[in-house]
């Protein structure tokens, strides 16, 4: 008798976890993206690239590591802005810039690790993800890594589902916001499954998985546990609106916070689809390198965050 209403109160744990953290998620992520298509319209491609095309290294590679973090989270975007940025002639190292800041430090990530990990934290991994994205697009650069993009041409092709034209007659700040609601919601519509998966994965830790056994896979004291997230975020394809909400509950049941960043940043940075398209325009040895980057700055975030944790500046 127990047994069974241990087992009805752990389904309903799990059940008011996810309604709540689902209607959060959904509402969040909407006013996100508003924000986020907002910035579209303010800071189009053509702006980028004419405000990249002809900077110095060093000063360029800032300048794209911070358009890299206003790209809206879209599939359509991030590699086909980046073939646009070398096709215009942008250097190879600003465009590298731009291709690590992007899937890892742009708004949808930052404010859901905002509401969901709070300030301290969030800005943490912006300054280290920001850091590392100019760092190694100068570094890389230098070593001559150039000579490893294939060559690059872009097609002139259809807008994707992601922009939506303005109705003629309509004022300029009118049709931009008309455009921004659209964005909106075409974004959500693709991302909804992925926010739902998160939810009821979460969820189901959350009523089901014993804290114990998570301290001991990958609580603080498993000195493996930071590397291990790092490598296996990368082949788990899991997006980050998905990743997040989950990290969120392994936090709460005991994983250590810089296993936690480590997989956040695995799975956010280099996941297999988006690592195949860079082997279009990348030879083999770079696009080793860009997982390595991503890896890298994974295992040196989440070692970071589990001292800063220890010595309390975390929680």
């Amino acid at each position: 008798m127990r047994e069974a209403l241990t087992a009805i109160n752990d389904i309903v744990t799990t059940g008011q976890y996810f309604a709540i953290i689902t209607v959060e998620l959904i509402v969040l992520f909407i006013g996100i993206s508003f924000l986020v298509g907002l910035i579209r319209e303010y800071v189009p491609e053509d702006k980028i690239k004419a405000t990249l095309k002809g900077r110095k290294y060093g000063v360029g590679n800032v300048f794209g590591a911070a358009f890299g973090a206003l790209t809206p989270f879209c599939s359509c975007s991030t590699i086909p802005i980046l073939v646009g940025l070398l096709d215009v002639g942008i250097p190879f190292g600003i465009a590298y810039s731009f291709l690590i800041a992007s899937p890892l430090l742009n708004p949808v990530i930052f404010f859901l690790l905002l509401a969901l990990f709070g300030i301290v934290p969030t800005l943490i991994y912006a300054a280290i993800t920001f850091s590392i994205a100019v760092i190694s697009g100068i570094l890389l650069e230098r070593a001559g890594y150039t000579r490893y993009v294939k060559p690059v041409t872009l097609e002139t092709t259809a807008a994707c589902e992601c922009e939506c034209a303005g109705s003629p007659g309509s004022s300029v700040h009118k049709a931009r916001f008309s455009r921004s609601l659209g964005f909106a919601w075409s974004l959500f519509r693709q991302v909804v499954p992925y926010l739902i998966l998160g939810a009821a994965i979460g969820a189901f830790i959350y009523g089901f998985v014993p804290e114990d056994l998570i301290i001991a896979l990958a609580g603080p004291q498993n000195q493996l546990a930071i590397p291990v997230a790092a490598i296996i975020g990368v082949p788990m394809y899991i997006r980050a609106e998905t990743i997040i909400p989950i990290s969120a509950v392994l936090l709460a049941k005991g994983m250590g916070i810089g296993a936690v960043m480590a997989l956040i940043i695995g799975g956010a940075g280099a996941s297999i689809p988006e690592v195949t398209l860079l082997a279009s325009i990348f030879e083999r040895r770079l696009v080793a390198a860009f997982v390595a980057t991503v890896i890298g700055v994974a295992i040196l975030a989440g070692i970071i965050f589990q001292m800063m944790a220890t010595a309390g500046i975390v929680g």
